[in-house]
């Protein structure tokens, strides 16, 4: 099992611990209250980043979050005397087997406490089931998958950034409002876009269009020339990419190669991050239209902390789900200190769910009983060349859409912690 240290030499996983600081500021309410009702662990809260340090989500995640959540642990201890807290970091190779054996290591063996980011459905529905058995905590910002807070929803996990329900009501809502009756979708062949082609499917059905057909591709795959010729072929207004992070980058550039766009179909990415616009140029996306969780650029507390972020990492500014790893680890480390510690992980959920949730990044917010952290969504559009005055300045905010309408209603989802 390979694993990366967070000067990027690999190695055993390290042991970041950030001290907290003692100042004369009182505790907040969490702590204060967390103090009378139970006695304080005076031993380290661990903290495992289960990310992708090598492939197709590297650059959306990877030592991004593992930034992100050093940020939240400093904003969390600032000024006040708190436990101390450590942070491991390991590169799950996005395999299944490779992140639940790592899990189950770092619980059995380096205390940890909090799993959190693990990019890729498929792992972290098998770190999901390890965290609940030896009843810890997964922070999914991640993953998109909407079976995390469905059928197999845990009273274990947090699901915080976006899910393919959300993505797929936002984007497809509004495609097939602008005329785009008729899909064809190139979908990523693991849990992830299998959960996203149905819910696109439900949503193109619900509002008046039909999907043509699709074809499955492999997960990071390179050459996207015979998917994209049956997507031509079938003549359909729309073609839908269910994919994420490298293919993403991938199945787009390949597209406007091969002249696609140019023939009249219309390209929509159902996942499309920040880094993927920089990575391509605007030349390239501009008038692509997708939903996402967060920008940068949204007002003043968001670019604050964004320029944080980017001056730790080279300039480049945060995902969607480098900005959910640091809202989540915020909220959960309030959540364990007013639990009076971390060692009961349902505990620390339920006292997630109960507190309403409050961040520079994503504004105030709720955790529903099936995990499902509720915000709004955005539906944004890419900018043209011309239009962008500063750098990553890349989005027009299209329309926000309301928690109430953009998330799965809880009756739907399955999952069995939601009482008939």
């Amino acid at each position: 099992m390979t694993r990366k240290r967070l000067t990027g030499r690999m190695t055993m996983p390290r042991r970041t611990i950030l001290a907290s600081a003692f100042g004369a500021a009182c505790l907040a309410a969490f702590g204060a209250q967390a103090q009378q009702t139970a006695p304080q662990q005076t031993g380290p809260l661990r903290i495992g980043v289960l990310t992708d340090m090598s492939s197709l989500y590297a650059d959306v995640t990877g030592n991004g979050s593992i930034s992100a959540v050093q940020m939240a642990i400093e904003d969390f201890t600032a000024g006040r005397k708190t436990r101390p807290i450590e942070v491991i970091s390991a590169d799950h190779l996005n395999k299944a087997d490779i992140a639940a054996s790592t899990a189950r290591e770092w619980i059995d063996r380096n205390g940890v406490d909090v799993i959190v980011d693990v990019p890729n459905s498929a792992v972290a529905l098998a770190v999901g089931n390890i965290v609940r058995d030896k009843n810890k905590v997964m922070l999914a910002s991640g993953p998109s998958s909407s079976d995390l807070t469905g059928k197999s929803c845990s009273p274990n996990t947090i699901h915080w950034t976006y899910d393919t329900y959300s993505l797929a009501t936002g984007t497809a809502t509004a495609v097939v409002g602008s005329g785009g009756k008729t899909w064809f979708t190139l979908t990523a062949d693991y849990a992830f876009g299998h959960a996203m082609e149905q819910d696109v499917k439900n949503v193109v059905a619900k509002s008046g269009g039909q999907v043509l057909g699709g074809v499955r591709t492999p997960l990071n795959t390179q050459d996207f020339a015979s998917f994209l010729l049956q997507a031509q072929a079938s003549k359909a207004q729309v073609i839908g990419l269910i994919n994420a992070g490298g293919d993403t980058i991938n199945s787009i550039k390949q597209a406007v190669e091969f002249g696609v766009t140019g023939g009249g179909q219309r390209l929509v990415a159902t996942v499309l991050y920040i880094n993927d616009v920089h990575a391509l140029g605007l030349p390239v996306v501009q008038g692509l239209q997708f939903t996402e969780a967060f920008y940068w650029d949204l007002n003043e507390q968001t670019r604050a902390w964004s320029k944080r972020f980017a001056e730790r990492n080279g300039g480049r500014h945060p995902s969607a789900l480098q900005a959910g790893a640091y809202a989540s680890v915020l909220h959960y480390l309030r959540a364990a200190e007013a639990a009076g510690g971390s060692a009961d992980g349902k505990a620390v959920v339920d006292k997630m769910k109960a507190t309403p949730t409050d961040d520079p990044l994503f504004g105030k917010g709720s955790i529903r009983v099936d995990g499902r952290k509720l915000h709004d969504m955005y539906l944004f559009e890419v900018k043209k060349p011309d239009e962008s005055k500063y750098p990553w300045d890349y989005y027009h905010v299209r329309k926000v859409i309301p928690a109430d309408q953009v998330w799965r209603p809880l009756a739907e989802g399955g999952c069995p912690l939601v009482k008939s």
